[in-house]
């Protein structure tokens, strides 16, 4: 009876905080289970058009055609991600285009959940460049052109023997599958892209699991993974910036 008890309450803190991630737009993760009323309204989200093929939604972004390593410097330290431009052409090719113009040089870890259990370390908002913003108010933002136009992403997921990933469309517990069979999973040192509710709302913002978070799988779009530095990544605290970012492998896959 504890153990179906402790199952039980794990699942509830697990859903409430899905569900807080869907609320909160890009402001996904709050730093406890209340809901959060910084939502993003719909004037701020600029969905693709489902009437959008999925081929005239990413004519335009960057793809990374094979893999790539970034190297992240927090708090002194390195942490090196393997970028996955294999299963996730679009969202690896936007955050490595965003790497090598800067976008990420130091930016802010605005929300890191560890308790009551390990969650995720989210960052990426542009905001967070200046250094007077408060931290307290970011989660909204995300990469906006030299047009002047945010920079917007489709969701893609790919499924295990799927030739190409789906775009536009949650294939987890949104579609009511508990256990997608994704080729990029939500396991610990996953990194993943932040979105709202709209699945084509990514930007600039992503997360780092500090634990498996297979719930996840197939709502979000997983793109790499921390091979080397994860004690790194488990001493993040909210605040702490990401001192500089840069490509160390895998320029020349970036189309």
């Amino acid at each position: 009876m504890v153990t179906n008890n402790k199952v039980l309450l794990t699942n509830l803190i697990l859903v409430m905080f899905l569900g807080s991630l869907l609320l909160t737009g890009c402001n996904s993760f709050p730093t406890n289970a209340s809901s959060s009323s910084d939502t993003l309204s719909d004037t701020q989200i600029e969905p693709v058009s489902t009437n959008t093929s999925s081929k005239e939604m990413t004519d335009n972004l960057p793809r990374l055609e094979g893999m790539a390593k970034v190297e992240l410097t927090v708090n002194g330290s390195p942490v090196i991600l393997e970028i996955n431009g294999v299963d996730a052409p679009i969202t690896a090719g936007n955050f490595v285009d965003l790497v090598q113009k800067g976008v990420y040089d130091g930016l802010v870890f605005h929300r890191v959940i560890k308790s009551p259990q390990p969650f995720v370390a989210q960052g990426g908002d542009p905001q967070g460049k200046d250094p007077n913003f408060p931290v307290s108010r970011l989660g909204t933002g995300g990469y906006v052109d030299e047009s002047g136009s945010k920079r917007l992403i489709p969701l893609e997921i790919k499924l295990e023997g799927d030739s190409e990933p789906t775009y536009s469309k949650g294939l987890g517990q949104q579609a009511g599958v508990s256990s997608p069979n994704v080729a990029l999973k939500h396991e610990r040192g996953a990194l993943a892209m932040a979105r709202s509710a709209p699945p084509d709302s990514a930007s600039s913002q992503f997360y780092i699991a500090l634990a498996d978070l297979e719930f996840l799988d197939g709502d979000y779009a997983v793109f790499g993974k921390v091979v080397q530095g994860m004690d790194v990544v488990n001493g993040i605290n909210q605040g702490d910036r990401i001192e500089s970012a840069k490509v160390i492998e895998g320029t020349e896959n970036l189309q």
